[in-house]
This record gives structure tokens, sequence and C-alpha cells, in this order.
């Protein structure tokens, strides 16, 4: 165990002198330009879809890298990209989980189709109701299964759907799409009574940060020093969602702004746990459980920290250091000459001491992450 905290040391160590002489070897991120910022984007996405030609299923890692992707259209209006979800939607018939019958939808965990109801299997909605509003709106059969799960859940008694903090990221978008294209206030009715339910078992007031899930709650889990044990995507992922739903949401609409107060609490928290080399490490507030960068939740809280600060959420003067930092980070360390988004810690729902995540480590997830950050950094350097 000594000889591995000390290799865990001498790797963060290296990553500071490194992530220095980078800083010190280019121009601060935030004097970069709206065009190198876009190929920045290009540079990324182009490497991805490249290397993986094939459309994936739509569970919520694709799905995940999908959102990323639909944010990358808008800024760029690159028709390959929209080219490359829409043949994913196709492969997919504009569906998550496929079961039709409706007594055997599940919402707990599960990979099958029989799990309709669970989170994971909702995302892809998003990516869907967006290919919907940019093709013209002449198709509702992109957005009918959608609203078939959706409408349906609705309809039952269950609050607890959204029993894991990933799941936030992953639905709570879809409530508000499908409000703004049908105008059904149940829709954010209902995101107001899951939220709340996920409030309740997740969130630490004191902190202002989420658990993943009830079984991290502080004091039955701690991180291995005994603190408090916040994961970085979990995090992440409930950051970027909140930033999603209230740029979505009415400005007159009921609970935006207790989203906001939240969200401008999280930012409050984050920024504090922030690493000085730009980075958030795996648990945000025990940098020793895992130590060093990772790129997935740093992602996701830039996006967020840009978006804030360019919709007015977010103090510029306060937080534009902080994205500064992750930028810089990001694009300086994280991404790799061919275009690899690196550090990025693998499928999982917490942060592993010993886990080994370098510059070979990367995902779908993960470069979705970087792409709404980088999307959000194109509109910030207009």
């Amino acid at each position: 165990m000594i000889n591995l905290k000390n290799s865990f040391l001498i790797a963060l160590t290296t990553f500071s002198l490194l992530s220095c002489k980078s800083t010190a070897q280019k121009t601060t991120s935030i004097k970069q330009s709206k065009a190198e910022v876009i190929s920045i984007i290009d540079k990324v996405n182009n490497h991805w879809q490249e290397t993986h030609p094939e459309p994936g299923n739509s569970f919520w890692h694709v799905s995940a890298y999908h959102t990323g992707n639909m944010e990358a259209y808008k800024v760029t209006k690159n028709k390959k990209y929209l080219d490359y979800s829409l043949a994913w939607a196709d492969k997919n018939q504009w569906m998550g989980a496929k079961s039709n019958d409706k007594s055997e939808w599940k919402y707990n965990y599960g990979e099958t189709d029989q799990h309709v109801l669970f989170g994971d299997w909702q995302i892809c909605f998003q990516t869907y109701i967006d290919l919907y509003n940019f093709t013209g709106k002449n198709d509702p059969s992109k957005i009918a299964r959608a609203r078939e799960v959706m409408e349906y859940e609705m309809s039952t008694k269950e609050n607890d759907y959204w029993w894991w903090v990933d799941g936030l990221y992953m639905v709570m978008p879809v409530m508000t799409k499908l409000y703004n294209v049908t105008g059904n206030e149940m829709y954010l009715e209902k995101l107001h009574s899951y939220l709340q339910y996920s409030d309740s078992i997740m969130y630490d007031n004191e902190a202002k940060l989420y658990f993943r899930d009830a079984k991290y709650i502080y004091p039955k889990h701690k991180t291995t020093n005994g603190k408090k044990d916040f994961w970085a995507r979990g995090d992440g992922w409930i950051f970027a969602g909140y930033a999603k739903i209230i740029q979505d949401l009415p400005k007159k609409a009921k609970h935006r702004n207790e989203y906001i107060k939240r969200f401008k609490d999280m930012a409050q928290a984050l920024a504090t746990a922030q690493q000085k080399e730009g980075y958030w490490t795996r648990s945000i507030l025990d940098p020793e459980h895992a130590p060093g960068p990772e790129t997935s939740g740093t992602a996701f809280f830039t996006y967020g920290f840009l978006w804030g600060i360019n919709n007015g959420i977010l103090d510029k003067k306060t937080y534009l250091p902080v994205a500064e930092k992750s930028w810089n980070y990001l694009t300086t360390f994280a991404l790799q000459e061919d275009g690899t988004v690196g550090y990025v810690q693998p499928i999982g729902e917490k942060a592993i001491p010993g886990q080994v995540v370098d510059k070979n480590s990367t995902a779908d997830f993960g470069v979705g992450a970087f792409l709404l950050a980088a999307s959000e950094m194109s509109r910030f350097v207009k």
C-alpha cells in the first residue's frame, strides 16, 4: 500500500509540473478565439465519430455522448454531427428499452428491454427531442415513444424514479424538453415531485452537494480518511442537469428560482473544492481518497460554470477563474494530440482508491461531457 500511495503521489506531482509547464507555454484559454474553440470541438468529435462509425445502443453511456454531440451541432452547424445522431436514433427505432408490454415495465436498475421506466434508458429521449426540433417538427414519430413512456410514468403514483444522482441528468431535461414541445404542465409538476424525492435521499444541506445514492450517505459511508464522499461525476451529472433544465424553463416557471438557488449553492461548493491544476478529484472533498485528475466530472462542472456565466446566473468575476482553470486542464492535459479525451474514470458509481485513470482512459460519456463544455466555451468567446 505504501508503494501504491507513493506511485500516486509521484503521478500527481508529475501532473502538477506538466500543468504548470503547459500553462506557461500557452496563452490562457480564455483568450482563445471562437474559431480556435470550434477547432477543438471538431478535433474531438471528428476523432470520436471516425473511430466509432457504427451506431451504438440507446443505453445511458452512448446516449450521454449524443447530448454532447447535439450541443456541438448547435454551435458548429456541422451536418455530419446531425447525421451521426440521426443514424443512431434510426438504428434504435427512436426508443430506449423496447418492451411494449406495460405490465412488465420496471424502474429499478436493469439493462433489459423491460426496464423502460429506468432513467438510464430514457436519456436517449433528450436527443430524439432535439432531433425532432432540428428537423422541422414534421415527424411526430421521432418523439412518440418518449411521450408514451414519460406520460405513462407520470400517470403512476410513484415518485421515487430518480433514486441515483446520475438519473437526474438522464431524465430531468427530458421533462423540460417535452414540456416545451407539448405545453403539458404535468411534466414540470412531476419533475419537481421526483426531484424532491431525490433531494430527500441524496442531497447534503451542509456541503451543498449530492451523494451518489442512499448507499453513500455519511456517516454510513465514508472515504478512507473518514470524510463525506461526494463522487465528482455524480455531482457533475446533476450540476449539468440543473443548467439544462433552467435554460429550458419559462422565466416565470413555478420552481425555476428554487433550481437556480440550488445551482448557485452547488457552484460555490464546487469552486472551493477545485484543485489548483484545474480539475476535481474523484472524491470531491477528499482529494487523498482517489488522487489525480479526472475528466468527466471536471468537464460537466466546466459546462455548468460556463453556462451559468453566459446566462448571467453565476457572477463572472467570481467564477470565470474557476472555468478558465478547468478549461485549461481539459484542453492542455486531458485532450491528447490525436483528439482522444483522456483521464475519464471508467463506468462505475464511486471514487475507487488505486483505480488507474490515465491518458488512455476515455469513454463515450466523457467525450459527451467535454463537448458540452467546449460548446459553452464557444458561446463565451463570441
